[in-house]
């Protein structure tokens, strides 16, 4: 490749772990002692065939503090193994077990689940909802609240801190958060009412309930694999507010245990990750990789600019990780290697829509 194309991606990289730098600055952080909530909060927990991970989260979001209002909605997403079993053996007068009942057409299992328990709240107040692989820390709930109050917002999504048991989930698992923290400008998102500019994860989201119906909550995004990103989108779409906070204090979560387990996760839904179109993906994993393979194999043979721009990739991937709870060192110095393993996942998520074969949970992903 040309030393000119070598200079212009190393810019980018360089341009991008700035931004990284100031975005490290100007994340929404929660209060370290948050205010006693004063108004109702429902925490919805949609499940499907977690047997072994319901109850750990249960217990974490009932040791919540500064909730009086707390109460817990549990929805079985129709799971065939012990998960009704553990959420009653938790015999909390604050927990309800709601069956999701049958997926209506057109739906997909979480944003079905997500809609079911959102709809039991009646009162003014706020919705949380919390994947069941997640462990909050006391103080989420009412730091979250905290979070929508503070800065008038209508959702925030603060990040939980990516834990990673395997050298492939330490490769790919802070990608996620590295990705916005590089690119997303968020003080200029949170103002913004473009729905394109803003992120979220659907581990761990707060809302308000009015600012949640008005956007018709899971309702709009009710087909939507990669339905998290696409409520933030709708709630600003509706006039809201919708930003990522730092949320690596507040949750932590282990999204996959090894290489087979990211492979199936990310395949149903890497396509549509970056872009929100096969072809939008394609396009974003190629800059994506050029930015961040390119310069380090241009330093391997002596260029200045390949080395510079190899630095920057690396500072970038270390101030996420710093912000985000992830692990910084040595992990970062494989950022070129944890984008080849990306490209992996994103072919065999590409390759199976083409084919029609993807599946989640027993159910096929049309």
């Amino acid at each position: 490749m040309s030393g000119a194309a070598v200079r212009a991606l190393s810019g980018l990289a360089v341009a991008g772990a700035a931004h990284a730098a100031v975005n490290a600055v100007l994340l929404r952080r929660a209060p370290a002692r948050p205010p006693e909530v004063t108004r109702p909060v429902t925490v919805v927990v949609p499940v499907r065939d977690e047997e072994a991970q319901v109850g750990a989260c249960l217990a974490a979001v009932l040791a919540s503090r500064g909730v009086p209002g707390l109460r817990v909605v549990v929805v079985d997403d129709g799971s065939t193994d012990g998960t009704a079993a553990r959420v009653r053996e938790v015999g909390d007068p604050r927990v309800e077990l709601v069956p999701a009942g049958d997926l209506p057409a057109g739906w997909l299992g979480k944003p079905h689940a997500c809609w079911v328990g959102a709809q039991t709240m009646r009162e003014d107040g706020y919705l949380v909802f919390v994947d069941a692989d997640v462990r909050l820390a006391p103080d989420a709930v009412a730091a979250a609240v905290a979070l929508l109050d503070a800065h008038d917002l209508d959702l925030v999504s603060p990040w939980p801190r990516p834990v990673a048991g395997t050298l492939a989930e330490r490769l790919v698992q802070p990608l996620s958060p590295w990705l916005w923290m590089t690119t997303l400008p968020l003080r200029a998102a949170e103002r913004s009412p473009r729905p394109s500019l803003t992120a979220a994860n659907g581990q761990f989201l707060a809302l308000t309930r009015r600012g949640y119906l008005r956007a018709r909550g899971h309702a709009a995004v009710r087909d939507e694999v990669v339905e998290d990103v696409a409520l933030a989108r709708a709630v600003k779409r509706s006039g809201g507010r919708a930003v990522p906070a730092s949320g690596a204090a507040l949750a932590e979560c282990r999204m996959y245990d090894g290489w087979a387990a990211m492979r199936e996760g990310y395949g149903k839904s890497l396509w549509a990750s970056v872009g929100g179109s096969p072809a939008a993906s394609v396009a974003a994993a190629a800059v994506l990789t050029a930015v961040g393979l390119v310069p380090p194999l241009a330093a391997l043979r002596g260029s200045r600019a390949g080395l510079l721009g190899w630095a920057a990739g690396v500072a970038g991937r270390a101030v996420a990780a710093a912000v985000t709870g992830g692990r910084v060192w040595p992990d970062a110095l494989a950022h070129p290697v944890s984008l080849l393993a990306l490209d992996v996942l994103l072919a065999g998520s590409l390759a199976g829509r083409r084919r029609g074969t993807l599946t989640w949970r027993g159910r096929a992903l049309r």
